[in-house]
């Protein structure tokens, strides 16, 4: 089941492929039981790629950084 449309939103940010794989494995980590966390974190850092508030290896960088 899917709750949000992550890719609409990784393609609007012209977010690579590779990358964009890369950033769900890293949130996958930290949910990897609860798809819907998973795939509003996935939604919100594509969002803010989108909107310029932080470029896609600003995201990579935070998330690894992140505990888990």
């Amino acid at each position: 089941m899917r709750f949000f449309d992550c890719e609409k939103v990784a393609s609007e940010a012209n977010m690579p492929p590779d990358k964009l794989d890369k950033l769900r494995q890293l949130i996958r980590q930290e949910f990897p039981h609860d798809e819907m966390m998973f795939e509003l974190h996935l939604l919100r850092a594509c969002m803010a790629i989108r909107n310029g508030i932080l470029t896609v290896d600003q995201a990579l960088r935070s998330e690894q950084a992140s505990p888990v």
